[in-house]
């Protein structure tokens, strides 16, 4: 239900992004994850994130432990179950704020240029109280209309408003608890984020104990000891960004907004959002069907609420263990994706795989087999209202039926994360929503209709089933991809940084037709400094140990709707900071001309850079494609535009700029005149020293 695509928001690809960073770094960490052996870097990878991801899911479960055990019992379990789904939406801001600012930071560490970083994280933390005020403001006075849309009975609404009071007072700290522990995993320090969520939890445990047990404060208690532990972890949380931060440091000037940084973090994180919205939308249908049928069974409506909430909360203990491995494995399959190995991506694979089959059969084994048992851990049912034979009933029905197929849930969102580390965020997106939206929804929708409850409960298996074949067909055309792309023999020819002398760094930027390529070698033959264009990519990849090919492919996928999230990929952002890290390579070595791959943006801070871009007017562009490549007007004229549209989307998405933007630029040439006549106007600009 909704707790199983918790992870996605806890996203622990900071953790494993900074594991590698943490074991090596530059080119001797790449060809480290592409020699060692695969199951010895799973377990050193994957350790941190599963342990990461098992403490958050704590948060969720310790509370149902000791309210089941109470005299609130299913009641109580049924009330948190409720407001849950609002914690997701809280969790959902936080995480689209903090995921992204966590991974531009990790881009920004990857050019080495970190220094306007604590703009866009300074602006995600105003964004993201400005977001827990509105919920605030919102959900306070409808709460408990929200709370009924959610599931709440007569008998269960008083205990989750009890509970949701104190919950939504203490929204600031916990949407800032969820937003700061994303950039300090990117930071590169999981084990002070690991510490910060351990630490609030084992206090959300101890005060559950005082407060429900002891002190029998019920809901109140329950609440309090939650919020409690989450001020603990957002006090941890924010004494690191004061005093402990590494690649950046917040100032006041950090936090007025800045839109032109923050916008690509928006960017980033903007799939952690959806991902969350689309799990608090299977709650609310799921609970619906439930609170309708429910009345019209033996069962009544909260049983089936409260045992779907424990349902819930013993998932996210399975998925977050699945997730945490192939979340951890992130940077392999990046670099190996990159460097085209296929035969070691396809060992990766069926390595997390095999991890993600042994955990989903051994919790089916315990699902099949003890139910009872798993339910028990949170308590019997002591309230009147309750039937303690129907509640024990449904519940051995859940976890038997609901959760039959878990291993094919546990492939299923396993496979999605592998594409989309892969570079195929396509795959990736119809892996995840084919299961939970195209048919989930639909049939927990249409099987009651003939099977009255009984039909909420197998609509998931047969989601799986279905999910599951289509993540096979999918996977074996993800895999057959990679066997065409290396279908060829590889360009094993080098390149070197060429010397030179101290002086000017010109960056040309073009339209597709203009003859930029042209212009910048006359300019760099004039000059008598070195020119870099294609060699560029041979150099990315020597250093990287990443495909040259594959480099030289970033915009190949210009007319890609998930364009920006297929460049923020595990393997793209890869071959991005490679090209970054030898562009300013080249920059040290001395004064030359570099032409495309945004070099104008990668050194924005850097001196003694003139910054140009040709252009020129379609129809003389056109006119050159024709002469150059012998296509006819119409399919020059298309070509021009799809090339152009693809440097613009490249260049909108690593910068956050507009391309060809005259204020981006300290020179805009027509080369409409010719390419001595446009190579006449550079050298002109740059003698007069007007840059």
């Amino acid at each position: 239900m909704e707790e199983k695509e918790n992870f996605a928001g806890e996203t622990a690809n900071e953790t494993a992004n900074n594991a590698a960073n943490e074991s090596a770094s530059g080119e001797e960490s790449n060809r480290y994850l592409g020699t060692e052996k695969i199951y010895k870097l799973i377990l050193k990878f994957s350790v941190p994130c599963v342990l990461s991801l098992v403490v958050s899911a704590l948060y969720n479960i310790v509370d149902q432990i000791f309210i089941g055990n109470s005299e609130l019992s299913a009641l109580g379990n049924a009330a948190t179950g409720i407001v849950f789904p609002i914690f997701i939406i809280a969790q959902a801001f936080a995480w689209w704020f903090g995921d992204g600012c966590a991974a531009y930071l990790n881009i920004c560490q990857g050019r080495k240029s970190s220094r306007n970083a604590h703009r866009a994280i300074g602006t995600g933390i105003i964004f993201t109280l400005i977001a827990s005020a509105v919920l605030m403001a919102v959900l306070y006075p409808l709460k408990r209309e929200v709370l009924t849309l959610f599931g709440a009975s007569e008998n269960s609404l008083p205990l989750a408003v009890e509970y949701f009071n104190i919950i939504l007072a203490f929204f600031p700290a916990f949407m800032l608890m969820n937003m700061l522990n994303a950039v300090i995993r990117s930071d590169g320090s999981p084990a002070w984020s690991m510490a910060s969520m351990l630490a609030g939890a084992i206090v959300n445990i101890v005060l559950d104990a005082v407060f429900i047990l002891a002190l029998k404060w019920g809901m109140a208690g329950a609440a309090w000891a939650t919020v409690i532990g989450q001020v603990i972890s957002f006090a941890i949380s924010a004494y690191y960004f004061l005093f402990r931060t590494k690649t950046f440091k917040l100032t006041l000037a950090s936090f007025k907004p800045d839109m032109r940084e923050f916008s690509m973090a928006v960017k980033l994180g903007l799939s952690s959002f959806i991902t969350q919205m689309t799990i608090v939308i299977i709650s609310v249908v799921c609970n619906a069907m439930l609170v309708r049928y429910g009345a019209l069974s033996d069962y009544g409506v909260d049983i089936p609420i409260s045992i779907i909430a424990i349902e819930s909360k013993v998932f996210t203990v399975v998925i977050n263990i699945v997730v945490g491995v192939v979340l951890g494995c992130l940077p392999i399959i990046g670099y190996n994706t990159g460097a085209r190995d296929v035969k070691r991506v396809k060992k990766l694979y069926f390595a997390i795989l095999l991890c993600t089959v042994v955990t989903g059969l051994v919790f089916t084994v315990l699902f099949e087999a003890a139910p009872r048992a798993v339910v028990g851990i949170f308590g019997a049912p002591t309230n009147p209202q309750i039937n303690a034979e129907k509640y024990w009933e449904f519940g051995g029905k859940v976890f038997r039926i609901f959760l039959m197929f878990v291993t094919f849930t546990c492939v299923i969102k396993m496979s999605s994360i592998f594409f989309q580390a892969s570079g195929r965020p396509i795959l990736s997106v119809a892996a995840s929503l084919i299961r939970d939206i195209v048919c989930f929804i639909p049939l927990i929708c249409i099987l009651p209709i003939f099977y009255g409850i009984d039909g909420i409960l197998w609509a998931a298996p047969a989601a799986d089933a279905i999910a599951m074949a289509v993540t096979a067909a999918l996977t074996i055309a993800h895999f057959s991809g990679l066997k065409k792309s290396v279908g060829a023999e590889r360009d094993v020819s080098r390149e070197s940084i060429k010397p030179s002398v101290s002086g000017v760094i010109v960056t040309i930027g073009r339209q597709h037709g203009s003859s930029g390529k042209q212009i910048g070698k006359v300019v760099a033959q004039r000059l008598g400094i070195p020119f870099y264009c294609k060699e560029m990519t041979a150099l990315a990849a020597q250093e990287s140990g990443l495909d040259r090919e594959f480099i030289s492919d970033l915009n190949e996928n210009y007319g890609n709707a998930l364009y920006d999230l297929y460049l923020s990929c595990e393997p793209m952002r890869q071959a991005i900071t490679a090209q970054e890290r030898i562009i300013r390579k080249i920059a040290e070595s001395g004064s030359c001309v570099i032409v495309g791959r945004a070099a104008d943006f990668v050194l924005k801070d850097e001196k003694d850079v003139v910054r140009v871009f040709v252009r020129a007017p379609e129809e003389y562009r056109v006119g050159r494609i024709m002469e150059i490549y012998g296509d006819d007007k119409e399919t020059a004229k298309k070509y021009v535009r799809k090339s152009d549209a693809a440097r613009a989307k490249y260049y909108k998405a690593v910068s956050a700029r507009e391309w060809g933007n005259a204020d981006n630029y300290d020179l805009c040439v027509n080369s409409s005149s010719g390419v001595e006549a446009a190579a006449d106007v550079i050298c002109d600009f740059i003698k007069a020293g007007k840059r």
